[in-house]
Parts: C-alpha cells; structure tokens; sequence
C-alpha cells in the first residue's frame, strides 16, 4: 500500500544527495519506492541555521508539489533535518500532511553542547575546527552528483548553534508543535492538521560494536562522541540522546542503531541484528494505514 502523499527526505548537518554514486539515504530510497511511495531526496545548505535550511525546504516543497500535483508531502527529516522539517510544518502546515523525526535532536545535542565549551569560536582549536568543517563541506558539495541547483549558502557559527541545548530551546520556544510536555514523553500526535512521529536508537555494547560495524569507521566515531555526554550517558546514539529525540508519537527511542546506521550509511554496515531500511518501510506503511 502506497503513501497518500509523497515522501520528502532532509539530510542533517554535512548532509548530501549523494556523493559520486553513493547515496545519504542508502537502500532506503529503493526499498520505499519498491513499497510504492513516491519518494524524493532533497539538499538543503549542509552547514546554516535551521531557520535557513526550513525555508530553504519550503521552496524544494513548492516545486515538488507543482512537480507531482501532489496536495502536500510526507517530511522525514535525518538529524538536523528533523529540526529542519518541523520549522517547516510551523510555517505551513497546509503544506505537509506529517513530520517524522529519525534521531532528531528535538532538546539539542550534548555533543554540540561540549564543542561550544572546549572549541569556542574565538579560540584557536575552534578556528581550526571550523576551517575543517569548512573544508570538509566544500568537498562534499563538489563530490555530490544528486544536486543540481544553486550554491547553498554557508553559516557555520549559525548551524553548530542550532544544535546546541540553549539554541534548541529558543528553537523550541518559537516551535513547540509534537514536543512532548514532560522530558522523556510522547508528544502530542497531531497539530495544526500536521501528525508527528519520531525514532532514535543507541548504542548497545554487544550489538552496535559487532556485525558490520566492526568494519565502520562511523560507529567508532560515534562510540567517541558518546564520551561527551552527560545527562543522557549511556543513552545515546553517539551523536542524539534518546530522550531528546522525542517528538510526537515516538515509535521506539532504543533501537541498536548508531547515529549513521539509523538511516543506514557506511555502504549498509550496521550493528548485529540491525534493519534501519525496514524501520522506513514500515513506517511508509503506517502513513498509509492513516491515510497520508
């Protein structure tokens, strides 16, 4: 059963189409269109405030709608994209039928929280980190073959405060529709004719660190940044803790799925056991039982 309306996929912070021939959202796109849905992956500016990127989308979402004839469009948004989508759906609920947040950092992210206090801005590591951040974005955007349009804008400073827990909050202030009213709840399932759902996983020794992450060089990366958190410890996905990932009706919050596993990068290498495809097709098939 096919989805009412189609499919719109927001990468995160860094994220791409695809490079050369490999794509951010890998075997996930196939399997959704295999299921039916029209699906369309969309690049928004890599590094900027969400507020930028969510307008930035809105335009993406016009054109898809005069492309498909379509009425309005499914969000799913990776990361930042989950911020991302849900300014969008503030802005226009007209527009868009649902909002589904996959390990979205909807209170902020802790790792975010630790760079701003050991690499500030003004500092040195902080200017070389954002010369790396810089660097890193600008060969993306020459490799990723899946956009077309105009240069994106760049905003550093902008993007990595749109992530932090203070900048989250004033996001939220201005934005709370489907956040959950107590830390670690359900949020509601609908808001201004827009449904929201969430799903995050995290790291779980003797699951995340076997299988095919052995050979990933992301979960190692994760498993690192998971270091930085405090309030959520032990509780994350390296890079998103699982209580601030709620949004909505949250679908699950513990899944044994890394922070790049969960939309299935690094070529599909995930954890033992772990089926991130299957967790979309399934939720395609629950936007279609509720008749989106």
């Amino acid at each position: 059963m096919s989805t009412r309306y189609p499919l719109v996929l927001v990468p995160g912070m860094l994220g791409f189409v695809r490079l050369l021939l490999y794509p951010y959202w890998f075997g996930v796109i196939k399997a959704l269109r295999r299921s039916g849905a029209t699906v369309i992956a969309v690049q928004v500016s890599p590094l900027n405030s969400t507020e930028v990127r969510g307008e930035q989308l809105l335009a993406r979402i016009d054109e898809i709608l005069r492309e498909t004839g379509a009425t309005r469009v499914n969000v799913l948004g990776h990361s930042q994209g989950a911020l991302t989508a849900r300014y969008a759906a503030a802005k226009r609920p007209d527009l868009i039928a649902s909002v589904t947040s996959v390990a979205g950092p909807n209170h902020g992210s802790e790792l975010a929280d630790h760079l701003e206090k050991h690499y500030p801005a003004a500092s040195a590591k902080g200017r070389l980190l954002e010369a790396l951040l810089r660097l890193v974005g600008w060969l993306m955007a020459l490799m990723d073959t899946g956009y077309h349009g105009p240069k994106l804008p760049v905003d550093i400073h902008a993007s990595h405060q749109s992530l932090t827990t203070a900048g989250v909050a004033l996001f939220n202030q201005r934005y709370p529709q489907g956040l959950p009213d107590t830390w670690g709840g359900q949020g509601p399932e609908e808001v201004n004719g827009v449904r929201y759902y969430s799903w995050s996983g995290t790291l779980q020794p003797g699951k995340t660190d076997r299988g095919g992450n052995l050979f990933d060089g992301t979960n190692r990366s994760c498993r690192l940044f998971a270091r930085t958190f405090v309030r959520e410890r032990g509780q994350c996905d390296g890079m998103v803790g699982r209580y601030s990932s709620h949004l909505g009706t949250v679908i699950g919050d513990d899944y044994p799925l890394d922070h790049f596993d969960i939309v299935n990068q690094s070529l599909g290498l995930v954890g033992k056991g772990a089926d991130p495809v299957r967790l979309f097709v399934e939720h395609a098939a629950r936007l279609a039982a509720a008749g989106l």
